[in-house]
């Protein structure tokens, strides 16, 4: 089966052979060694010094950390969002009692720093800001640089949501003062799902010790203070902490440089298949994500036939669309373990699902020729 979808992604065989190992005591000597190591060395990938935390927890977990450890019931948060990821990072802040603004950008389109900045200074009582990296429903990654350097004119608490991009597109998170910032190990770190990695800031750890939302299996104090006698508070998924170690040690012989050039190279690789094809690309191509390629579907084919019909005729898997793009947009996942021939095996595909999809006749694909 090829997994095409930004999440999970497939694992290389390292990582799955890595996680035949036998279990160990989770609060023994040999746990303690893997967290540290794992940790260290997350840190170069997030490109910080300060404090990286290891949630046993899906992204959304992650999320749900970062808002319940630095925030108030009742702080203004502004939530910019380009996407079905932005709004669900600002539910989950309201949910906690926060007073969220949400600025919301057309989807295809990436956030305007110039927007930001006006928002910013037309509400100077908000606290924190809410930002996704790289929005995987559209298939759209955010100026980082531009935005990071706007909120933090305003000395505003800034929580990154880089789920889908970290460690595949550039995010230097000290140097871009970001506060907490969340990855998902289902994405470019190439495990399975269940972990999330979070980095603290002194200004984050500031107003953590100021936040009063409710918060138990995610309180940063507690991970920090099991973390400094190498232990988590609660039983880690240990099989992800011997995965997460085999995909560390690939990417370290990569270099995060050649990751990201990969990233770029496949996202363009994608993108050109694409046009190749006479499709036309959802996202603007100022923003269009390296990770995940969103492409329109076109009038008179059925998206949601056309996702079965690359699945089930070319064992194809692509991701569909989300909420109001749904079947109208379908998704190319191109983060983590992927090669060129991943890609050519589905522009080769494409041709063939597109016809059965718009003229009714899924069942009847054939998978060779043209």
């Amino acid at each position: 089966m090829n997994l095409r979808i930004p999440g999970p992604t497939p694992c290389p065989p390292e990582v799955l052979q890595a996680m035949t190992q036998q279990m160990i005591n989770h609060r023994g000597p040999e746990f303690a060694k893997l967290l540290e190591k794992t940790t260290a060395n997350l840190q170069s990938f997030f490109q910080t010094k300060e404090d990286v935390l290891i949630l046993t927890t899906a992204g959304s977990g992650g999320l749900e950390s970062a808002v319940v450890n630095t925030l108030s019931p009742g702080d203004k948060v502004l939530a910019v969002t380009v996407g079905v990821f932005g709004d669900r990072f600002a539910q989950i802040a309201e949910a906690y009692g926060a007073d969220v603004t949400r600025l919301k950008f057309t989807m295809g389109g990436a956030a305007d720093p110039v927007e930001v900045r006006r928002a910013l200074a037309a509400d100077p009582s908000v606290k924190a800001v809410l930002l996704t990296q790289n929005e995987t429903s559209t298939g759209v990654t955010n100026d980082m640089k531009a935005l990071c350097s706007v909120i933090k004119e305003f000395d505003k608490l800034l929580l990154v949501d880089a789920v889908s991009g970290l460690a595949a597109i550039d995010l230097p998170v000290d140097a871009w003062n970001c506060d907490v910032v969340v990855a998902g190990s289902q994405k470019s770190w190439m495990i399975p799902p269940g972990l999330a990695m979070v980095s603290v800031s002194k200004k984050a750890w500031d107003a953590a010790a100021k936040a009063k939302m409710s918060r138990f299996y995610f309180d940063y104090g507690s991970a920090k203070k099991y973390l400094e006698r190498g232990q988590t508070p609660f039983t880690p998924a240990v099989s992800l902490f011997y995965a997460l170690d085999a995909a560390l040690a690939l990417m370290e012989q990569e270099g995060l440089a050649s990751i990201f050039a990969r990233h770029v190279k496949m996202g363009q690789y994608t993108r050109d298949g694409v046009r190749s094809l006479g499709l036309e690309l959802f996202a603007d191509p100022r923003y269009a994500s390296n990770t995940v390629t969103a492409v329109k579907v076109p009038d008179g084919v059925d998206g949601k036939a056309l996702t079965k019909v690359m699945r089930e005729q070319f064992g194809i898997v692509l991701a569909g669309g989300q909420a109001s793009l749904e079947g109208k947009i379908f998704r190319i996942g191109h983060l983590g373990y992927v090669s060129t021939k991943d890609i050519d095996d589905v522009m080769s595909a494409l041709p063939h699902a597109l016809r059965a999809a718009g003229s009714g006749r899924a069942e009847a694909v054939k998978t060779t020729g043209s």
